[in-house]
Protein backbone atom coordinates (compact mmCIF):
# COMPACT_ATOMS: atom_id res chain seq x y z
CA UNK A 1 0.00 0.00 0.00
CA UNK A 2 1.23 3.51 -0.82
CA UNK A 3 2.20 5.69 2.09
CA UNK A 4 -0.20 8.53 2.91
CA UNK A 5 0.93 11.98 1.82
CA UNK A 6 0.58 15.20 3.77
CA UNK A 7 -2.29 17.08 2.13
CA UNK A 8 -2.14 20.07 4.45
CA UNK A 9 -2.58 23.14 2.23
CA UNK A 10 0.61 25.12 1.78
CA UNK A 11 0.77 28.40 3.63
CA UNK A 12 1.09 31.46 1.37
CA UNK A 13 4.79 31.90 2.15
CA UNK A 14 5.68 28.32 1.18
CA UNK A 15 3.58 28.53 -1.98
CA UNK A 16 5.31 31.79 -2.94
CA UNK A 17 8.74 30.21 -2.29
CA UNK A 18 7.93 27.27 -4.59
CA UNK A 19 6.39 29.55 -7.24
CA UNK A 20 9.53 31.72 -7.35
CA UNK A 21 11.20 29.09 -9.58
CA UNK A 22 8.36 28.98 -12.13
CA UNK A 23 8.75 30.42 -15.61
CA UNK A 24 6.28 33.04 -16.81
CA UNK A 25 4.34 30.39 -18.77
CA UNK A 26 4.29 28.01 -15.79
CA UNK A 27 2.92 30.84 -13.62
CA UNK A 28 0.23 31.64 -16.20
CA UNK A 29 -1.00 28.04 -16.28
CA UNK A 30 -0.41 26.80 -12.72
CA UNK A 31 -1.18 29.93 -10.69
CA UNK A 32 -3.69 31.68 -12.97
CA UNK A 33 -5.65 28.74 -14.46
CA UNK A 34 -4.25 29.07 -17.97
CA UNK A 35 -4.06 26.39 -20.63
CA UNK A 36 -1.04 25.47 -22.72
CA UNK A 37 -1.53 24.89 -26.46
CA UNK A 38 -2.19 21.26 -27.44
CA UNK A 39 0.67 19.04 -28.60
CA UNK A 40 3.33 21.26 -27.04
CA UNK A 41 3.96 19.58 -23.69
CA UNK A 42 7.05 17.44 -23.31
CA UNK A 43 5.13 14.76 -21.39
CA UNK A 44 2.62 13.89 -24.08
CA UNK A 45 4.75 10.99 -25.39
CA UNK A 46 6.18 9.94 -21.99
CA UNK A 47 5.73 6.16 -21.79
CA UNK A 48 8.16 5.06 -19.08
CA UNK A 49 6.93 3.56 -15.81
CA UNK A 50 6.63 6.14 -13.08
CA UNK A 51 4.50 8.82 -11.50
CA UNK A 52 3.42 12.26 -12.66
CA UNK A 53 3.69 14.71 -9.78
CA UNK A 54 2.60 18.30 -9.25
CA UNK A 55 5.15 20.67 -10.80
CA UNK A 56 4.78 23.07 -7.86
CA UNK A 57 4.71 20.85 -4.74
CA UNK A 58 5.64 17.33 -6.03
CA UNK A 59 2.48 15.62 -4.72
CA UNK A 60 1.91 12.37 -6.70
CA UNK A 61 -1.06 12.90 -9.03
CA UNK A 62 -1.16 10.17 -11.69
CA UNK A 63 0.56 6.84 -12.34
CA UNK A 64 1.94 6.21 -15.81
CA UNK A 65 -0.10 3.00 -15.91
CA UNK A 66 -3.31 5.13 -16.02
CA UNK A 67 -2.07 7.28 -18.95
CA UNK A 68 -3.66 6.92 -22.38
CA UNK A 69 -3.59 8.69 -25.73
CA UNK A 70 -6.81 10.70 -25.91
CA UNK A 71 -5.86 12.38 -29.19
CA UNK A 72 -6.48 15.79 -27.60
CA UNK A 73 -2.87 16.95 -27.48
CA UNK A 74 -2.66 16.96 -23.67
CA UNK A 75 -1.50 14.16 -21.36
CA UNK A 76 -4.60 12.20 -20.33
CA UNK A 77 -5.25 9.72 -17.53
CA UNK A 78 -8.28 7.61 -16.60
CA UNK A 79 -7.75 7.70 -12.82
CA UNK A 80 -5.73 9.71 -10.29
CA UNK A 81 -2.96 8.40 -8.05
CA UNK A 82 -5.34 9.07 -5.15
CA UNK A 83 -8.62 11.00 -5.52
CA UNK A 84 -7.77 12.90 -2.32
CA UNK A 85 -4.76 14.43 -4.12
CA UNK A 86 -7.07 16.39 -6.44
CA UNK A 87 -9.56 19.15 -5.79
CA UNK A 88 -12.46 19.60 -8.21
CA UNK A 89 -13.97 23.02 -8.97
CA UNK A 90 -17.07 23.82 -11.02
CA UNK A 91 -15.71 25.90 -13.94
CA UNK A 92 -17.98 28.02 -16.16
CA UNK A 93 -15.26 30.15 -17.75
CA UNK A 94 -14.97 30.35 -21.54
CA UNK A 95 -18.71 29.78 -22.08
CA UNK A 96 -18.75 26.11 -21.11
CA UNK A 97 -19.36 24.02 -18.01
CA UNK A 98 -16.38 21.90 -16.96
CA UNK A 99 -14.78 20.44 -13.86
CA UNK A 100 -11.39 22.01 -13.18
CA UNK A 101 -8.85 19.95 -11.25
CA UNK A 102 -6.25 21.43 -8.93
CA UNK A 103 -3.60 19.97 -6.68
CA UNK A 104 -5.16 19.38 -3.25
CA UNK A 105 -2.00 20.54 -1.45
CA UNK A 106 -0.78 23.63 -3.33
CA UNK A 107 -3.95 24.56 -5.28
CA UNK A 108 -2.00 24.58 -8.56
CA UNK A 109 -4.17 24.38 -11.69
CA UNK A 110 -3.73 21.05 -13.47
CA UNK A 111 -6.44 20.85 -16.12
CA UNK A 112 -9.97 19.44 -16.33
CA UNK A 113 -11.75 16.11 -15.96
CA UNK A 114 -14.38 14.89 -18.43
CA UNK A 115 -16.77 11.92 -18.55
CA UNK A 116 -15.61 10.66 -21.94
CA UNK A 117 -12.61 8.53 -20.94
CA UNK A 118 -11.93 4.81 -21.33
CA UNK A 119 -12.94 1.94 -19.09
CA UNK A 120 -12.72 1.14 -16.27
CA UNK A 121 -13.53 4.66 -14.95
CA UNK A 122 -14.95 6.49 -17.97
CA UNK A 123 -12.98 9.54 -16.86
CA UNK A 124 -10.51 11.62 -18.88
CA UNK A 125 -8.25 13.73 -16.72
CA UNK A 126 -6.87 16.14 -19.30
CA UNK A 127 -3.72 17.79 -17.95
CA UNK A 128 -1.44 20.65 -18.86
CA UNK A 129 1.99 19.02 -19.18
CA UNK A 130 3.51 22.21 -17.81
CA UNK A 131 1.68 21.55 -14.52
CA UNK A 132 3.39 18.16 -14.12
CA UNK A 133 6.80 16.66 -13.60
CA UNK A 134 7.55 13.00 -14.36
CA UNK A 135 9.38 10.82 -11.84
CA UNK A 136 10.61 7.55 -13.32
CA UNK A 137 9.99 4.38 -11.28
CA UNK A 138 12.90 3.17 -9.23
Amino acid sequence: MDKPYDLTPLDPGERARLAADLSEEERRVILHQGTEPPFCGGLLDEKRAGVFVCRLCALPLFRSSAKFDSGTGWPSFYEPYDPAHLREIHDTRHGMVRTEIRCARCDGHLGHVFDDGPKPTGQRYCLNAISLRFVEAG
